[in-house]
């Protein structure tokens, strides 16, 4: 007999390549922890393109990226990367943009929906983020997605397959699509139970407050907690067997 609980949806609309949605994972997760019923939270991660039109070139920097793309000096640039890196240390994550490898991010979204399917985009988010922004891996690699799927507990072979074809390239676009449709304008974007949203990196106290108040009104729709069960072979209250 398997059993589905009912749970809450958090969705996130976040990009890989966004410091601000590692930082704003990380302040979420702390509030998430504080949480008595977080058993009952679906987090549900969505594809977003900050910049879909990125050529891979691994032999730029950030900082000439952004001076380029951003009309700032190469000086303003370091301020800027060292500001962002300041507050991903005040959750304990160490960013180390001087190897960062600038690449378009597609196809790691593709991988991240192949996790989805597999009750493992979590996992996949937070290796993904940690090789960009800690390690300095060029996610848009097919052997680096390969090396990070097989340490989470993916099929090394259906790694390949789906990277080689186009497969979940409809399931990205759509998570965009959808983005627009109820007015994203920046990530990352969190969404509770399709009532409450935050905007960016919030504080954790904030996050922490949007999932009671999101859960209080999720509870009440949903009083009991509700299974769909798939019947096997057992016994009933009244004795019997089949």
């Amino acid at each position: 007999m398997s059993s589905v609980i009912n749970k809450m949806q958090v969705e996130i609309w976040s990009d890989i390549m966004c410091p601000f949605c590692y930082i704003g994972k990380r302040k979420f997760e702390n509030a998430l922890a504080q949480f008595p019923n977080r058993e009952n939270i679906a987090l549900v991660w969505k594809s977003f393109q900050l910049s879909p039109d990125l050529k891979n070139q691994p032999d730029k920097n950030i900082y000439q990226y952004l001076a380029e793309h951003k009309g700032m000096s190469i000086t303003q640039a370091k301020q800027s990367i060292d500001y962002v890196t300041s507050l991903a240390a005040q959750v304990g994550l160490d960013f180390n943009f001087d190897i960062s490898v600038l690449a378009n991010s597609f196809d790691a979204h593709r991988f991240l929906h192949l996790a989805k399917k597999h009750h493992l985009q979590n996992e996949a988010e937070e290796r993904l983020f940690a090789a960009y922004f800690t390690e300095g891996k060029d996610f848009s690699n097919h052997e680096i997605l390969e090396n990070i799927g097989v340490s989470i507990g993916l099929d090394a072979e259906e790694i390949k397959q789906t990277l080689k074809s186009n497969q979940f390239a409809e399931d990205v676009q759509q998570d965009i699509l959808e983005a627009q449709q109820i007015g994203v304008r920046g990530v990352p974007f969190f969404v509770f139970n399709r009532k409450y949203a935050v905007s960016g990196a919030q504080e954790t106290s904030l996050f922490l407050e949007t999932i009671q108040q999101s859960f209080a009104a999720w509870q009440k729709e949903n009083p009991s907690t509700i299974l769909e069960v798939t019947a096997g072979e057992s016994c009933d209250i009244d004795g019997n067997c089949n």
